[in-house]
Parts: C-alpha cells; sequence; structure tokens
C-alpha cells in the first residue's frame, strides 16, 4: 500500500460501487431543490376536477384544497400548467381525450361516461410515477360551456411529501398530446 499497487483496485471498486448506490438519493435531493414543494396539482384553482376517492386509504396523503401560496408557487414553477378550450363539439374532444388516455398505461377508475345529453364529464384514473412508480390519482374534467370545451386537469400524488415536479409534468405532457390528437383529427389548434 505504500506505493499505491496494493489495494487500488479495491479502493477504486468500492468506491464506484458506493457511488452508484448513492447516485439515487443524490439525484433525489437535487430534485427536491429545483421542485416546490407540491404533491396536488391542478389547472383549475377555484374548482379543481374531482379525484375518485373510492380506494384511499388513512395511509395515502389527504387531498385538501390548495392554498393561496400553494397556487401562488405553482403558477410560478409550471406556467405551462394551464386549462385548454377548443371550438369543437363536446363530444369530439371527449374522443380526443379517450383516445389519448388509451395509448397510457393508467387504471380507469371507472368506464368512460355515457356522452348522451351531457355537458360535463370526468374522466378520473391512477397513474404511476416516473421514477419509482408510485400512484397518483388523476382527473380529467370536459366541459362545455356553451361556446368552447374547456378540459381541465389534476393530478395528486398519494403518497410522499412533494412529487418532485411528477404531477405537473404529467399533465403538461397528456395537454399537449391532447392538442396534437384534437388537431391531428380535425386540423384545429386550441382556442386559446
Amino acid at each position: 500500500w505504500n506505493f499505491g499497487d496494493r489495494g487500488g483496485r479495491d479502493l477504486t471498486v468500492g468506491a464506484l460501487l458506493a457511488l452508484l448506490v448513492l447516485a439515487p438519493y443524490g439525484v433525489a435531493a437535487y430534485w427536491a431543490t429545483i421542485y416546490p414543494p407540491l404533491r396536488d396539482i391542478s389547472t383549475d384553482f377555484d374548482e379543481p376536477p374531482a379525484l375518485d376517492v373510492s380506494d384511499r386509504t388513512k395511509d395515502m396523503n389527504v387531498l385538501a384544497p390548495s392554498t393561496p401560496g400553494e397556487q401562488r408557487l405553482q403558477t410560478d414553477s409550471y406556467p405551462l400548467v394551464s386549462a385548454r378550450s377548443y371550438d369543437l363539439p363536446f363530444e369530439t374532444v371527449v374522443n380526443a381525450v379517450e383516445t389519448v388516455l388509451d395509448r397510457r398505461d393508467w387504471d380507469l377508475s371507472e368506464p368512460y361516461p355515457d356522452l348522451a345529453g351531457q355537458s360535463e364529464v370526468t374522466i378520473t384514473a391512477v397513474a404511476k410515477g416516473f421514477v419509482i412508480g408510485l400512484p397518483a390519482d388523476v382527473a380529467i374534467r370536459v366541459t362545455d360551456d356553451g361556446d368552447t370545451v374547456i378540459v381541465d386537469m389534476r393530478s395528486a400524488s398519494r403518497y410522499g411529501r412533494y412529487d418532485l415536479g411528477d404531477n405537473a409534468a404529467r399533465i403538461v405532457d397528456f395537454l399537449a398530446e391532447l392538442d396534437q390528437e384534437v388537431a391531428g383529427q380535425v386540423g384545429a389548434a386550441p382556442a386559446e
């Protein structure tokens, strides 16, 4: 060891293994510093889409209205999390939402709703988190307000103090894919 020729390889292998084992914790610590401490994200603060609470347990995060501070933090941190408006028939938008949902590996809470005579539907599902697959409740509400059809979305982590940006990314990705699906179906962009 005095000359560095004995044990150097073992030391290097041990250090590399330690780095490999500790890397996920380092990434999680980094994410905890760059993402806001939120776990329930919605495009509508006043009336967020209702989540399915039928299979929730006491060990899961409590669903509570977001505080003004959380709303401000979400707005500042995630400016792309916003509702979509479409100048299209209600059924067309709901069908586009269902098409996008069918492409994702989310478990629907109940079958797609019947649209007959409806001007508002909410579709609920459970999605898996990106990193370690923790479940999150998701609700997508489609509302026909007479002039346009509005799509709101909410995603809330079932476990953990913070979502590390997972819920916002889920909403932004889903709504971007919905924009593409709607544009592909009818050749129209969002009304916004």
